[in-house]
């Protein structure tokens, strides 16, 4: 395909992702951001070895390898009774497969350090677009011409006023459950650093830690620590006030006091709000959605950046292997379409047993798919699940996986040793 002029909408990991597939390929590409200054939003992420592979075809393994922090398991337990009931290990799958979870800062950084010389336009908060023969052009809130392009990617995230304006209109769930979030020091509290670990009261309390790395070499090890709850009872919480919260918390989980000891103030957790949603074809003319504006889901599965890195990957392949845009846009949607589903489907399917006000699905959760889950092949299905691979997502990127086993891991290390090991993928 012909060199392109691109305009990219957001500045989050999957614009940034998909600037880089793309402009390494000699396209003409720009970032527009609604923000002064881009900058990371939220707490902690898991990676999963889909978004480190599509890491790894951008040749960023090492960098996030050294920032993150190595997670071999998801670990749940009654809060109550202390039984196990979720006991998900990346290596009960084939593979060598782990995840790494990191702080959104180091994910941001990584990218936004790697598209250093990719125009970007700050303050800029678009809502629609109109197309012109062949171009898209961009139109700000004061309904003013902001640029055109040969093609439009709107990564601007779940809220995205371009999908909402589009013939594309999406469908929207919002869920009724949210989080907490906060970032806090690791230092000197007991807590398990290669497991994100989770204590349930029913479904309706989940109190999480997610050992999260460091933003910068040389940072001090962090945790992300989220609780759930209803978006319906936050005032509520907050009226209550914090010392009512943390007493909560400290009952059922005492482990939680040296985090609950750096929260002063209801501004250091950050609100996270969740819905289903879906943008069917994620394109419209020569506009394209990728990341949260073409889908989202519940947070349970862990796979929101992981997808949006994957949707980078294929846009940019699929470009690279069509004669023009409108074939291109059509095999993109086609080599996610199946993957999305998926995840979306099961993700609607996992979250009332985590997040809901059902007395009953929780009992069957504790009892009866906790003891299916040990039994093979279970575990690794559970596992493949977790991974993100159930379905291998790959093949239709133009990716290969990373190869796993070819990191050396030292497990009495903070840090990884990692071998210099890319990907063999070529976008």
């Amino acid at each position: 395909m012909k060199q392109l002029d691109i305009g990219v909408v957001g500045a989050g990991p999957a614009g940034l992702a998909v600037a880089l597939f793309l402009s390494r390929v000699g396209h003409r590409v720009e970032i527009l951001e609604r923000f002064d200054t881009p900058a990371p939003v939220g707490s902690g992420l898991l990676m999963q070895p889909t978004g480190l592979t599509v890491l790894a075809a951008l040749g960023l393994f090492d960098t996030i390898q050294t920032l993150g922090n190595r997670i071999d398991r998801l670990h749940g337990a009654d809060a109550v009774s202390g039984r196990t009931v979720l006991d998900v290990r990346y290596d009960a799958a084939p593979g060598g497969r782990y995840g790494l979870a990191v702080q959104r800062a180091a994910l941001f950084d990584t990218l936004h350090d790697a598209a250093d010389g990719i125009p970007v336009r700050t303050g800029i908060n678009l809502i629609s677009t109109a197309q012109r023969a062949d171009r898209v052009v961009l139109k700000d809130q004061a309904s003013r011409d902001t640029g055109d392009y040969d093609l439009v990617i709107d990564a601007s995230g779940a809220r995205s006023m371009l999908a909402a304006g589009s013939d594309r209109a999406p469908s929207i769930r919002d869920l009724a459950y949210g989080a907490f979030w906060a970032t806090l020091d690791g230092a000197g509290a007991d807590y398990d650093r290669t497991a994100l670990s989770q204590r349930y009261d029913k479904a309706k309390v989940m109190i999480g830690l997610l050992p999260a790395g460091r933003a910068t070499v040389g940072d001090p090890d962090k945790v992300a620590f989220f609780w759930s709850l209803k978006i319906a009872d936050v005032e509520a919480v907050k009226t209550a006030g914090l010392d009512r919260w943390k007493a909560v918390i400290r009952d059922y989980w005492p482990e939680c006091q040296p985090f609950l000891d750096q929260i002063d103030d209801w501004d250091q957790l950050s609100l996270a709000r969740y819905a289903h949603r879906t943008t069917l074809p994620p394109y419209s003319g020569n506009l394209v959605f990728i990341g949260d504006s073409a889908h989202s889901t519940s947070p349970q599965l862990g796979q929101g950046a992981n997808m949006a890195l994957l949707d980078a990957a294929a846009l940019s392949h699929a470009l690279a292997s069509s004669i023009d845009i409108p074939s291109a846009l059509a095999a993109y949607a086609r080599a996610r379409r199946n993957h999305v589903r998926l995840f979306q489907m099961l993700s609607l399917a996992f979250t009332p047993f985590y997040q809901s006000d059902s007395t009953a699905i929780a009992w069957v959760r504790d009892r009866l798919v906790s003891t299916i889950a040990k039994v093979p092949p279970m575990p690794g299905f559970l596992a493949a699940i977790v991974a993100g691979t159930v379905i291998d997502p790959f093949q239709s990127a133009g990716l290969t996986e990373h190869n796993w086993l070819s990191q050396r891991y030292q497990a009495d290390s903070a840090l990884p040793e990692v071998a210099a090991v890319r990907s063999s993928a070529q976008i």
